[in-house]
Formats: C-alpha cells, sequence, structure tokens
C-alpha cells in the first residue's frame, strides 16, 4: 500500500534495520511466500542496499497471539518476534553526560499554557525552568526559557522536574518555537539537521461566505475569525502554507493534497466556522529546462475483476500510465498501479466509486514533479443551478429530475446560483426547484403516478471533487452546499 511504501522509503533512507513482519497468517487465504516475494520486490525497488535486503522475517497472527520465524512452526506466544527486534534492531544511543540537545518534532497548544513543544532529548538532561538556546544550522540561535515540563502517562501528560537523554517529553514557555528547531544548552551542543518538508502540491482558496444563507448557522464567519485561525493552524501544520488572496476576505491555502486540505476544512466546521472555498488546484513549477511541470502521484487502486477495465480506461483518459496490473489478496479483485499527473486525480474517487459500485479502493503517493501532461477533460457534464429562493417542492423536483441527477429533496432550502444537481449534458442549467402547483378549482380523478428519486447525498470530499473553475463549496457546521461563483462569473463577463 502507499503508506507502507512511503514509510518504508523513509526508514531506508535513514539506513534503519528493518525487521519485517507477515501477519495474519491464519487467515484460509494467507499466502505468506507471495507476500514475503512483494516485499523483496518492494525493497529493490526503494533502493535498498545487499545489506537491507537480507531482512529478518517473522511470521505472526496478532490476534491469537503466535509468531514463529516459519510459518509451518509457530510458538504459542510473541517471543520470536520481541526476541528478533531486541537481536536484530540496534539499541539507541544515549549520552546522558553530553550538552542538552532535543530537536522539536511536533506542536501542540493549550489555552492556558500556550504553545507545548514536543520531541525527544537526544544528549543531556533537561530541566524545569532551565534557560537553553534554540536554533537550527541554518539561522543563529536564541535564548529561551522552559516554564513546566511533561511527560506523557497513557497518553496523559504529566508535570515532572527533569527528562533525561532518551525521554519524549511537552515543553511549555517558548511561545517562537517551529517544527525542526533544535533545543540546546547554554554552554554547547549543536543544532541537528532541520526536518525536511515536502512541499505543497495543491492549492485552494478560502473566502468569507457571500450566500443568500451566509451567517444563519455559523459561530466565526468574518475574515479576521479565518485568519486567526488559519494562523493557528500554520503553528503544528507544518506542511501547510496560507497566503493573502486577491482580496482581504480571501485566503490561499495550499497543501500536500486535496484531502490533507479537506482535513483541515472538516475539522473547522465542526469547531463553527463558516466560509466558502474553491475547487483544488495543483501547484506547477519550472523545470531545469524551464518547461512548465506538475505533481505526479503513484496510484494503486484495488477493484473488483468486472470494473478493472472501467478503472483502466478511467486512468488513462486523465493521462495516467499503468505500471501494474495483478491478481489481488482478495479472491475476485484485481490490483492496479498506475503513475498519474496530480490533476488528473481530482475527482477521480467519485467517478470511480460510480464505475465500480462501491467496490474500488483508491490510494495515492506523491511521486515527483514531472512535464506538463497536457489538456485534461475531467467532468463532461454541467450542473443544475436554482434560479429562485426558497423551499424546495416534490412539484418542482418532478419535472427537474428529468433534466438530470439531483442533490436536494423536498423541504430543503436553496437559493438563486445554489447547485441542486448534475445536468445529464454539457453545460449549465437553469431550474426552479421551488415551484408551487397553481391551485385552480378544476379537481381531477386521475392521481399523479410519477414517484420522485431519492437524491445523491453528497459529503464535504464529494462536493470539493465536484466543483469546477468556477464554483464554490459552502461549508457551515450544519450544511454542506454547492454554488456557482459570481465573483468569477462577474471577471469573465469584465473580461
Amino acid at each position: 500500500m502507499p503508506q507502507t511504501r512511503f514509510v518504508l522509503k523513509k526508514a531506508l533512507a535513514q539506513g534503519l534495520k528493518v525487521v519485517v513482519v507477515i501477519n495474519k497468517i491464519d487467515r484460509p487465504q494467507a499466502r505468506p511466500e507471495y507476500v514475503l516475494n512483494n516485499t523483496f520486490d518492494l525493497f529493490c525497488d526503494l533502493n535498498a542496499t545487499d545489506e537491507q535486503c537480507e531482512f529478518p522475517v517473522v511470521y505472526a497472527s496478532g490476534v491469537n497471539g503466535v509468531s514463529g520465524m516459519a510459518f509451518e512452526n509457530m510458538e504459542a506466544d510473541m517471543g520470536p518476534l520481541f526476541e528478533t527486534i531486541v537481536r536484530e534492531v540496534p539499541p539507541p544511543v544515549v549520552d546522558r553526560n553530553a550538552p542538552l540537545v532535543m530537536m522539536i518534532t511536533s506542536l501542540d497548544y493549550d489555552e492556558h499554557k500556550g504553545r507545548i513543544a514536543l520531541g525527544r532529548v537526544n544528549t543531556g538532561s533537561l530541566q524545569k525552568g532551565q534557560s537553553l538556546r534554540i536554533g537550527t544550522p541554518e539561522e543563529p540561535a536564541r535564548n529561551g526559557r522552559v516554564n513546566e515540563l511533561f511527560v506523557f502517562d497513557n497518553f496523559i501528560r504529566t508535570p515532572v522536574d527533569k527528562v533525561e537523554a532518551g525521554d519524549i517529553c511537552a515543553v511549555s514557555g517558548l511561545d517562537d518555537v517551529r517544527i525542526g528547531e533544535t533545543l540546546m544548552a547554554m554552554d554547547g551542543g549543536m543544532p541537528l539537521p532541520s526536518i525536511k518538508v515536502e512541499e505543497p502540491t495543491v492549492r485552494m482558496t478560502f473566502a468569507v461566505n457571500t450566500s443568500p444563507f451566509a451567517g444563519r448557522e455559523g459561530k466565526f464567519v468574518t475574515s479576521r475569525n479565518l485568519r486567526d485561525r488559519l494562523a493557528r493552524e500554520l503553528e503544528r501544520n507544518l506542511a501547510l502554507r496560507v497566503e493573502d488572496g486577491e482580496t482581504s476576505d480571501m485566503f490561499t491555502v495550499s497543501g500536500r493534497g486535496a484531502l490533507h486540505i479537506t482535513i483541515l476544512i472538516e475539522t473547522m466546521r465542526r469547531e463553527g466556522f463558516e466560509f466558502v472555498i474553491g475547487p483544488p488546484q495543483v501547484i506547477t513549477k519550472l523545470g531545469d529546462n524551464g518547461e512548465k511541470t506538475e505533481p505526479y502521484e503513484f496510484v494503486t487502486v484495488e477493484v473488483a475483476d468486472q470494473y478493472s477495465g472501467a478503472c483502466v480506461d478511467m486512468l488513462s483518459q486523465r493521462r495516467g500510465q499503468m505500471l501494474e496490473m495483478g491478481p489481488s489478496s482478495s479472491a475476485g479483485a484485481t490490483v492496479l498501479k498506475f503513475r498519474a499527473p496530480t490533476r488528473g486525480l481530482i475527482g477521480l474517487r467519485n467517478a470511480m466509486l460510480t464505475a465500480s459500485r462501491g467496490t474500488a479502493v483508491l490510494n495515492t503517493l506523491f511521486d515527483a514533479y514531472d512535464g506538463w501532461a497536457g489538456d485534461l477533460n475531467q467532468r463532461d457534464r454541467g450542473s443544475l443551478v436554482s434560479m429562485e429562493t426558497g423551499k424546495v417542492t416534490m412539484y418542482a423536483l418532478m419535472s427537474t429530475q428529468e433534466r438530470g441527477l439531483l442533490f436536494v429533496k423536498p423541504g430543503e432550502e436553496a437559493y438563486d446560483g445554489m447547485i441542486v444537481g448534475v445536468h445529464q449534458r454539457p453545460g449549465d442549467l437553469k431550474v426552479n426547484v421551488c415551484k408551487m402547483k397553481q391551485v385552480t378549482n378544476i379537481r381531477s380523478n386521475k392521481e399523479a403516478t410519477a414517484v420522485l428519486d431519492e437524491p445523491r447525498n453528497l459529503s464535504l470530499d464529494d462536493c470539493v471533487e465536484y466543483i469546477a473553475e468556477d464554483e464554490l463549496v459552502e461549508v457551515t457546521p450544519v450544511s454542506v452546499r454547492m454554488l456557482k461563483n459570481m465573483r468569477f462569473a462577474k471577471k469573465n463577463q469584465r473580461g
């Protein structure tokens, strides 16, 4: 899986010793030899050294609590696994007598204590109230002082007076400390190499909600609220970037893919924020030869055999290049491996789930920046857009559903410019989903027999993947709606 590949790549780059554990061998469909061969191929693909490829292998069943050095001969406990770890993995190098050196690897925030820095003490010791230096190899060190010191006991911060080399601790009182900086003793210690964070590949626009329903459902709705919240996120989310937008109420947020930013959006929504967001766009760069480049990702898809052809066509149309195709460990499933531009993956998840009737499992992993893949046709149908403001009626939806797939149902509120469905043809279509049936004195003995289709319920992820360049997602603690971007339309009219 992509996450396994990413973690293993980092471990091999650090020269770490790897112990391979093949779990779940109690399953009837277990194929330990097949898994071992694939694991060796993965080591080779990641440029592991000959020594790293000579990895020890332990077979286990975690649910049954058994392990062994051969899957035909298992012991009734986890002893073989623990013994292999002790034997193969070198112990950490700890020097308690050297000057203090501690790398900050994460940040937390407390309303009473302020910013809290977390990390592991590499050498020396750290005491409550101690004065120290903060710095990186690239910048001059500055002074600081520890107010409080904590260790973790069952995931709960517990105050202590002193920690030593090897301990993982939390420090308060260093209000300007950042991830990747090193805490050092006043009379010694050298800063450790800074943590290298991958650059963002996707950006989205955050703006104050200006829809007709603005301010009805959110607690924090102003540009100041939005700016302060994004500034707080930067303190702990190292891979995020925030820049001012075209106007004072707009911000450009860049992250490591659309999912990275969508998690922030969902968190803010649950906190009571109300705002609108624009469609995700990839961040392009100029290559060494001056040509435009864009991010590419490794794509792994596990799908039922009968839908594999549709998934291959979908990825190929989005400029994906097939790397591998083979049977999955699950019966009746196929694994597809592609390399595709990130731009082509936006909106792919929903389309693939629809084509595979919900059986496809999609995972991606950033690869590198490469040449521009060319034009992509990512959405071939327009939107159904409400032309009135009011409550949605069943009478109006009876005729509207013939135009495409609906997102709303009777009784919900809609407004002018709100996206209420997918048009069955290219191009947008204005519809009146609030139309009422005219009352007359003419009675009919013939009852209506038309059945209203079940509307599609879109999540936040679905909406972010659906919207086009001239559309927005309205995010509130209660609702997630889509609308046409009137600012974009006016700009195009002026142009």
